[in-house]
Formats: C-alpha cells, sequence, structure tokens
C-alpha cells in the first residue's frame, strides 16, 4: 500500500504541533520558579572565579575552593537547600561569566564583578545583588621599575583581563589624557595568566581591581618584589548577579546576602548563633525564623539566617577569614567604605520588619 502525503498539510500541522508543544514548555517552565528548580535538583550551581584569591580561588594545597565569592555561594546553598555542601562551582571568567548565566550554567554567579549600568540593561538582562565589597580599578607593578603613580605609566603595556569593563576604561584613559601612542594594553583570560605575564616583563602593569592584586601580591613568593599604585582609576563596587526573569530567586538571594550585613551589626556569629536563637527580642526573633514568615514569604525555610549564619558566619567573619590582617592580603576594613555602617563605612542591610 503506499502512503501518499499532503506536503502542504504536512507542514501546517506540524507547524501547529511544534508551536503547541514550545506554548506547553513555556508554561511548564513558568509554572517552575528558578527556587524551585534549585530544591528540586538538590545543588546549587554557582559560577564563581577559581583565580582571585581572597574572593574565588582554587586552593592548591588543599584542592579546595575558597574565598569571599565561595562563601557566599556556601551560604547561598545554605539557605536554599539547608545545607552548604550542597553547591557546585561553575569556574567561570570575565568573558563567559554572563553567559554561564544565560544557558543555564549558573544559578547565580559571585564572581568579582563590578555593578554598572550596561550590565543591568536590555543587552545582558541580569539583576545585581546587593554590593559586598567596594572596591577600585588599581595597578599592579613591579617594586623594580621604580614607579609610583599611574602617570609615571604614560607609554607603558599594561595588561588586563578579557570581557572585562577594564578594556573600554584603559583606551578611554589613554585617550583622555593624551596618552603616548606606544602605550597599549594587553588582555589575557584570567588573572593567572595577567599575574605571569606582569611577572615574565610582558607588560609592565597589571591592572583590575584593587582587592584582586592585593590577593595576587600576597600570595606571590615575595610579596615586596610587588606594589599597588595609591590611585585607582574608578569606582568598582562588587556584586552577584543572576537573571531579572525571576524576581523571587532575585529577592530571595538579595536578602540572604542582606542576612550577613544584619547578622554582624547584632554581634551574632557563627559561634554565638544558639545563644541569640533563645533571645526574646521581637526583632531578632523575626530575623532568626523564630516568628514571622519571612521564610515563607521568600520561598526558603523559616531558619533560613540561621543556616547562612551558621555555615559561614556573618559579614565580619567572612571578610576577616579571606582578606582580614589575619591573611596574606590583609587588605585593611577599619576606616573604609566596606566597614559596617555603624562603623563609618557602607555595609548594611535594609532593616527586617
Amino acid at each position: 500500500m503506499k502512503i501518499r502525503f499532503d506536503a502542504g498539510r504536512l507542514f501546517a500541522w506540524l507547524a501547529v504541533s511544534c508551536g503547541a508543544f514550545t506554548l506547553g514548555m513555556s508554561a511548564a517552565h513558568a509554572d517552575e520558579d528558578h527556587l524551585s528548580t534549585v530544591v528540586k535538583r538538590g545543588t546549587l550551581l554557582c559560577g564563581t572565579d577559581n583565580a582571585t584569591p581572597g574572593f574565588g580561588y582554587l586552593n592548591t594545597k588543599t584542592g579546595k575552593m575558597e574565598g569571599m565569592d565561595v562563601d557566599l555561594c556556601k551560604a547561598t546553598a545554605a539557605a536554599v537547600l539547608g545545607d552548604p555542601k550542597k553547591v557546585q562551582y561553575v569556574i567561570v571568567t570575565d568573558r563567559s561569566r554572563f553567559n554561564a548565566l544565560r544557558t543555564g550554567q549558573a544559578d547565580v554567579v559571585f564572581a568579582h564583578s563590578t555593578v554598572t549600568p550596561t550590565r543591568e540593561s536590555a543587552a545582558l538582562s541580569i539583576s545585581f545583588l546587593p554590593t559586598n565589597f567596594y572596591d577600585g580599578t588599581g595597578v599592579l607593578v613591579k617594586t623594580a621599575l621604580k614607579v609610583k603613580h599611574i602617570s609615571d605609566l604614560n607609554g607603558a603595556t599594561f595588561c588586563t583581563t578579557q570581557g572585562s569593563e577594564t578594556e573600554q576604561m584603559l583606551a578611554g584613559y589613554f585617550k583622555a589624557h593624551n596618552w603616548k601612542t606606544s602605550t597599549k594594553a594587553l588582555t589575557y583570560q584570567d588573572t593567572n595568566k595577567l599575574f605571569d605575564a606582569l611577572n615574565s616583563g610582558r607588560c609592565d602593569a597589571m591592572v583590575t581591581d584593587k582587592s584582586a592584586l592585593a590577593g595576587w601580591r600576597g600570595n606571590a613568593s615575595n610579596p615586596a618584589a610587588f606594589e599597588i599604585l595609591p590611585e585607582a582609576f574608578d569606582k568598582s563596587p562588587l556584586a552577584g548577579f543572576v537573571s531579572q526573569d525571576d524576581p523571587r530567586w532575585h529577592a530571595a538571594l538579595t536578602w540572604i546576602v542582606n542576612a550577613t550585613f544584619e547578622a554582624e551589626e547584632h554581634g551574632i556569629t557563627s559561634a554565638n548563633l544558639p545563644t541569640f536563637v533563645k533571645t526574646t527580642d521581637p526583632y531578632l526573633q523575626k530575623f532568626l525564623g523564630a516568628s514571622g514568615t519571612l521564610g515563607k514569604d521568600f520561598g526558603l525555610q523559616p531558619d533560613f539566617v540561621q543556616k547562612v549564619i551558621a555555615s559561614v558566619g556573618n559579614y565580619g567573619e567572612i571578610y576577616d577569614r579571606n582578606i582580614g590582617p589575619k591573611t596574606p592580603f590583609a587588605i585593611e576594613r577599619k576606616g573604609s567604605l566596606n566597614a559596617a555602617w555603624n562603623e563609618g563605612g557602607m555595609m548594611y542591610s535594609p532593616p527586617w520588619y
């Protein structure tokens, strides 16, 4: 028996069927928000760097990821899944970090990223979380070069990371200050290769966030051989980010980060948390989830703040453990923008009413 197909009808049927299938898939996707997806999966996919000491770094001695950004990944896993170990680190670079979010490789990215309006525009469609470190774009040079200021580098070779805003910033700076045409900027995939380029002499100055420069200087075999210049090219507030298409996910993660600031303000640490859980203070009871519906309102467990503090501590603990005075990086917090708001800084959470 021969079967004869009407090509026109067949194509029309396929178009209708595919359209219905697509609509069905879209509706199913819409029904399940990102929070539900992560909970069902049982693992948080967290984008972070592995080449920025103090923030996102693979410690070759221990084989473990460490840093402030890594701790924020753990805090998110603790709040959403109840366990800071339920996280898979998705290693990203300056160039790949936004695409990792768009393609679903990561649920959230904490990767030393500067908040800018162009990044929150329709082009990238991301939403930033609260700023977790106030930084500035700085310069690391070899001490032997005997350079004391950025202006001394007119005509030099700079190096920075590919896909960062620093590329554009340097080009604009060179032009605005009428620097010599011999001045140039080389780009590399990550800060590992960036530091190698500076160390080998392929460039005279390494340009990225000052905190990252402090990390590389502190990790060097001879830190005294390198110097961070005193000026900053520009402001660089650093924050994690998620997709713009899920306000509920963004809200939950915003308050997870805020919880670390609020805990420090009230002196709640990973060590004394059990004592505070017994508090009779109505405000702290609500903050810690002993009363009220904050956890439920965000789609989280009532004690999600307790899980965050128990796993990584408050913001001060996170800071001191990774980049504080007892680390090789010793980035001063007192008197800086990264101090708590009641100590003259800008780190604070909105009230938990």
